[in-house]
């Protein structure tokens, strides 16, 4: 487990840093766009050799869960053959509102002929997206991946940068992606208190009465767009105590899979509590409000840290923490102009680089990782939000190994 510090977020990443705050900026202007009908947005300059692929999102509970609990589905291996399992053959679950959203925009837009223009001009294309816009950014690099560069054998290597993503595919949607050596097109910037990259690890039935009124806040023709919240106060906390209650199950769990727990107690959580199936992957950047940023590639420990960035530390910041995870979801573009103008990068390699607890090893070993991740919320968590099972785990695994 390595934990580096410093260097420029773009030579971590491979991705200059002003195509990651251009893409960020039309990623914003798509969410806009969204409510004008407008599916997608291409933006080429005159004179760039990029073109850049913007997806709005939407805006109805129905645009996000089709069905309980989770509204997953399994994908199409039509359209994306490489999504499976090889080793038994299991197909990868994805949220089937936005497979629909997007096989409605494929099919019925213009998005194959651009593309096409985009191949045969042999530009640097950039899939990009905000929020619910993020998952059909997603899905669309995985089409391209299939079509151009698997299938075809094409040199040009597309990039997809997601800001505030929903979570869009499970475990075999995530492996699959890894082994076909795709991972680092995908980079995903997460702001610490961002709800929406956390709301598909609850299900529909636990948030359904929230759910909508939150969308609406997140409209731009609501009268809540980007304004000081209107959703009151106890329907923001309602809706963020349920979403990170459900997280703590679903990453405790998972944390007892990893650990190859037999606690039988634990194992017969899931006949009682409904999981969710969703996953990270790729390149995730924490940004901490603080002008640093924190870089995951490990999904394990990037599914673990959204739970644990979400903790309080104490029960009265509830009502505050509840704002402002809806307010961080418009803050993106501030919020990377500060940190890549300060270029303080942390990047943690592996699920053991979380020090949920820094009780041991050299404090010199754990400076630079324990100031980041305070930032994030992490040092400072209580015992008290932990399960014994998930506390051997953080015992366990989670310790740092400092390379400046």
């Amino acid at each position: 487990m390595k934990t580096m510090e410093g260097g420029r977020l773009g030579e971590n990443t491979g991705i200059r840093e002003e195509l990651i705050r251009k893409a960020c900026s039309l990623a914003l202007k798509a969410h806009k766009a969204a409510s004008d009908n407008k599916l997608f947005v291409v933006e080429k300059s005159r004179g760039s050799a990029e073109v850049i692929f913007c997806f709005g999102g939407s805006w109805s509970v129905g645009d996000w869960f089709t069905k309980k609990p989770f509204g997953e589905t399994k994908i199409s291996l039509d359209l994306f053959p490489s999504l499976r399992s090889i080793g038994n053959d299991q197909i990868a679950v994805v949220n089937e509102a936005f497979l629909k959203k997007f096989q409605l925009i494929l099919e019925s837009t213009t998005l194959r002929n651009e593309v096409e223009k985009a191949v045969t001009g042999k530009m640097q294309i950039v899939f990009t997206g905000h929020s619910s816009g993020g998952p059909l950014a997603i899905l669309t690099t995985i089409w391209f991946l299939e079509k151009y560069l698997r299938a075809e054998n094409n040199q040009i290597q597309p990039l997809c940068m997601t800001f505030g993503s929903a979570l869009v595919g499970d475990r075999i949607f995530s492996h699959a992606i890894n082994r076909e050596n795709w991972s680092s097109h995908f980079v995903h910037f997460i702001m610490r208190s961002d709800i929406v990259p956390r709301i598909f690890l609850c299900p529909l039935s636990s948030i359904e009465r929230e759910l909508q009124p939150i969308l609406n806040f997140f409209h731009k023709k609501s009268t809540y767009f980007n304004q000081e919240p209107e959703i009151k106060p106890h329907q923001a906390l309602s809706f963020f105590s349920m979403v990170l209650r459900n997280a703590s199950s679903v990453t405790s769990h998972a944390a007892c899979k990893y650990m190859e727990c037999t606690n039988l107690l634990l194992e017969k959580l899931t006949n009682f509590i409904e999981l969710s199936p969703y996953r990270p992957f790729g390149t995730n950047v924490f940004c901490t409000k603080n002008g640093r940023l924190i870089v995951l590639k490990n999904p394990d420990a990037v599914f673990q840290m959204l739970f644990y960035s979400l903790q309080l530390s104490s029960e009265s910041e509830g009502k505050e923490f509840a704002q402002r995870s809806l307010m961080e979801h418009f803050e993106y573009q501030i919020e990377l102009e500060e940190s890549l103008g300060m270029q303080d990068m942390v990047h943690l390699d592996g699920v053991e680089g979380i020090p949920l607890f820094s009780n041991r090893g050299a404090a010199s070993e754990l400076a630079t990782s324990n100031i980041a991740l305070n930032d994030l919320g992490l040092v400072s968590v209580h015992t008290s939000f932990l399960t014994t099972s998930l506390d051997f785990f953080v015992y366990k695994h989670f310790e740092i190994t400092s390379v400046v």
